[in-house]
């Protein structure tokens, strides 16, 4: 079998959150004693961990335990906004999926509001908010990676990292590049690179020479084809490669027939720690925290481990985890990057992109 398909690498785009309602800034009882809920409610759930099946199952198993949620499925980028700009007469009552860097825009905002879920002390807390007034709590952890078709590459002529793709002829127009920055996946690729060029005195912090890796980035990338898969175009020899959450590359490898590798850059790789939340003013609250408590919970992240092949933070649930995506998520180094010069750029450095770059 393919080493990546060994591994049944899938640290899955979802979120793990427990057990029963508690009061802000106080944790509830223990997430196996947690009750389901029972107000009747519809929970609005906005998020961008919804594909791959996800939000058909958080639907199914959420109804069994009694909620009522109707997932809102959109892009990382997109969400953050959307609460932002909602949050006078918000429409969400929980958001999940998101990442440290969306998070705290949405929390600058006053978007979210604290609370302690019953499993905080199952999780490590220094993945999700630092601060004081906890709003955004860590769920799953999820790699950010370069695929590529193995079949067409062996490992010791693949790509040794990203800029490799666009200062290397082999590797030019091979590779499929975004034609918009509205997704997490997209604006970490594009944080991972730009952040290893920072320089205070340059243009929005980052040297000239990192603006140069992002134009021929561009230049010599082979742009997406919207509805087009990118496992779909690998498949039908289109490109070789291109960005990819871990958790998807097992069931497209299976739906398309096709191999995938993935590149290990010596400086790691970037990971997104999904979080969970509760909107602001929603009128929802305590079923709003019941589901949070349920849904974080050691046994149904357990399940969610199982079903999606996730690497959840929850401890509890890690030990219900498939060992292989364990293994995996340990054997990759993680990238070390500044996420508060992240979050405090990432606004401009999408729009200088996306006037001088996307074209």
């Amino acid at each position: 079998m393919h080493k990546f398909k060994t591994l049944a690498v899938g640290i899955v785009a979802v979120l793990g959150l427990a057990g029963c309602g508690g009061t802000p800034g106080t944790a509830s009882p223990s997430s196996s004693q947690a009750s389901g809920g029972s107000s009747g409610e519809t929970l609005i759930v906005y998020t961008n961990s919804n594909g791959e099946g996800r939000g058909e199952w958080l639907t199914e198993k959420a109804a069994a335990a009694g909620f009522k949620i109707e997932i809102v499925g959109v892009g990382g980028a997109d969400a953050t906004n959307k609460l932002i700009a909602e949050k006078n007469n918000p429409i969400a009552d929980v958001a999940f999926g998101l990442n440290n860097m969306y998070f705290e825009q949405v929390k600058a905002g006053g978007a979210i509001e604290p609370y302690t879920p019953s499993w905080a002390d199952e999780v490590d807390s220094e993945l999700g908010d630092k601060s004081d007034d906890k709003a955004y709590w860590p769920l799953v952890k999820q790699a950010i990676l370069l695929g590529y078709n193995s079949e067409k590459f062996s490992a010791d002529k693949a790509p040794k990292d990203w800029t490799d793709l666009w200062t290397k002829d082999e590797f030019k127009d091979r590779y499929e590049r975004v034609t918009g920055l509205g997704t997490a996946t997209s604006q970490l690729v594009v944080a991972s690179i730009l952040t290893r060029y920072r320089d205070d005195s340059g243009d929005l912090g980052i040297s000239d020479e990192g603006w140069s890796q992002i134009e021929q980035y561009f230049q010599h990338g082979s742009p997406a084809v919207p509805k087009t898969d990118l496992f779909a175009r690998i498949a039908g020899g289109e490109v070789d490669m291109g960005q990819m959450p871990s958790s998807i590359i097992p069931e497209r490898e299976k739906t398309f027939k096709v191999n995938v590798d993935v590149v290990k850059p010596s400086v790691g790789v970037p990971f997104a720690v999904e979080q969970v939340a509760i909107v602001k003013g929603t009128d929802k609250k305590e079923e709003a925290r019941k589901f949070i408590d349920w849904f974080g919970g050691a046994e149904f992240q357990g399940e969610w481990a199982q079903k999606f092949n996730s690497m959840p933070v929850n401890e509890g649930a890690v030990t219900k985890a498939k060992p292989e995506v364990v293994e995996f998520v340990n054997s990759l180094k993680q990238q070390d990057i500044d996420w508060i010069f992240v979050q405090e750029n990432i606004g401009a450095w999408v729009e200088k992109i996306e006037l001088e770059y996307m074209t």
